[in-house]
């Protein structure tokens, strides 16, 4: 991999030509240069006229980072289930920046040749057929990516042909992103799609799931938590517009981290307010969020709440055994690793969580993935421990939950990158949305209220979809 000061993409591409004019090898050309503002949303969706069903955004919780993708000129998936996945991931993306060629001359963050995708949070669970397009790793490279980065913004170009090649590639890329660059969204008005139906698992048969985990927990002394989740399906009168659902995401969850993932028809896409990891160089940061209670009508009523969760002791459970995993897993992978002595409150519109974040120093060597490998799934998603937790979702939950609850997220070519835990997430196809939300089972849960905290934690996606889910 090699990496020169930024200059005219032309002239760049032309030196890159120059330099590797002996090598037939395909290798991947990766250009950034900094550009006048254009917003995400807008960029995303002009996108949709050449690169539909290959496009991505990101936004970080934090409002620091924006990313969008348009276009797949490059995909890793993982269909087997023999060796890791992370492994797997990290050693194709690593054999691809190897005969890489890079024209970046920014220390901005995210910019440069960037994976967007995930994991899936079982791959031995057997794929339900709404999954069909993606696999248990799938990530892709864009041709064209926009960062928007401490408020400035940057434009990424990638091709991956052979060097002789390169040159009669150029003005086609250029041609083509400048159109990209001077759109105007073509967004048609934000009128909201009929609800045709809403498909709701037997809730009975899920309570009594509940029970019965809470029963295994009861009787094995080592069983602490299982997390169950339950799915349902959105149908409407025509076909779902996935960017005005995203465009609402937006603006209903701005302190969340919002992601959206095509592929082909189908698109993952959520408002998530957990960080799973983030790695910055030397600087990984973790989040612990486990406890949950709705957000109150009134400011008072909300601190009310907010205290109540503080205090209550089953959530507070719940929550460390949380952070003592992931202070586990960090410490196997940083030097040093800082954790606050008791939670705090993380709001988002819907629901509060009891927070938690953790931060390590690490090798900048070290590669995000390894961290993703470790941390994934927390007791959050999971259980505790997770060997004995897996078996039990697995045979209650009786469904595929794909990406829900897994990591979601990027990694760029200097082993950086951010994933987040894709929940308060769905799946849109078509008609279809299908949706998911689970609560953390513990010895003393109540299968009543655990039904009700999913129906809480349903609202963001079925507001988003255009159900006002208020009630």
């Amino acid at each position: 991999m090699s990496t020169i000061k930024s200059q005219p993409i032309k002239e760049a591409f032309v030196q890159s030509i120059l330099e590797k004019q002996h090598n037939k090898r395909t290798t991947l050309f990766s250009y950034v240069e900094k550009i006048d503002w254009i917003d995400s949303l807008q960029f995303y969706q002009s996108g949709r006229a050449l690169y539909a069903g290959e496009r991505f955004f990101w936004k970080d919780r934090d409002g620091e980072v924006e990313i969008v993708g348009l276009g797949n000129i490059y995909t890793i998936r993982n269909e087997k289930t023999d060796r890791s996945r992370y492994a797997e991931t990290e050693e194709k993306w690593n054999d691809m920046i190897k005969c890489s060629f890079i024209h970046n001359s920014f220390d901005a963050y995210g910019v440069g040749p960037v994976l967007f995708g995930g994991f899936s949070f079982d791959p031995q669970q057997k794929q339900e057929e709404e999954w069909s397009k993606f696999s248990s790793a799938f990530f892709y490279l864009p041709e064209y990516m926009l960062t928007i980065y401490e408020g400035e913004c940057y434009l990424t170009t990638n091709v991956i042909c052979p060097s002789d090649e390169l040159e009669a590639l150029i003005d086609k890329l250029e041609s083509k992103k400048d159109w990209l660059l001077t759109q105007t969204s073509a967004q048609q008005p934000d009128e909201h799609k009929q609800f045709a139906y809403i498909k709701e698992q037997n809730t009975e048969q899920w309570k009594e799931a509940v029970n019965e985990a809470v029963k295994q927990i009861r009787s094995d002394d080592e069983l602490k938590k299982v997390v169950l989740a339950r799915k349902i399906i959105a149908g409407f009168n025509q076909e779902i517009d996935q960017d005005n659902v995203l465009e609402r995401l937006m603006k209903q969850q701005p302190d969340s981290f919002v992601f959206s993932l095509e592929a082909m028809e189908s698109c993952f896409l959520g408002a998530s307010p957990e960080r799973l990891v983030r790695k910055r160089n030397d600087i990984a940061l973790s989040t612990c969020l486990a406890g949950s209670i709705k957000r109150g009508g009134t400011d008072e009523e909300d601190d009310a709440l907010g205290k109540e969760l503080l205090d209550d002791e089953k959530n507070r459970i719940e929550h460390e055994y949380v952070v003592q995993m992931i202070k586990r897993e960090m410490e196997a992978l940083c030097h040093t690793v800082n954790i606050p002595s008791a939670p705090g409150l993380m709001k988002v519109r819907d629901i509060q969580h009891l927070y938690t974040p953790v931060t390590g120093i690490t090798d900048e060597g070290r590669s995000i993935l390894q961290f993703v490998e470790r941390l994934h799934p927390t007791p959050a998603l999971g259980g505790l421990p997770n060997d004995k937790a897996l078996p039990v979702i697995r045979r209650l939950e009786e469904m595929d939950r794909g990406f829900y609850a897994g990591p979601v997220g990027w990694m760029d070519y200097r082993k950086n990158g951010e994933f987040a835990v894709a929940i308060r997430s769905g799946l849109l196809s078509k008609q279809q949305a299908f949706l998911y939300a689970g609560c953390g089972i513990v010895a003393d849960s109540e299968a009543e209220s655990e039904l009700a905290e999913t129906r809480i934690k349903f609202r963001p996606m079925l507001r988003a979809l255009g159900e006002m889910a208020d009630e």
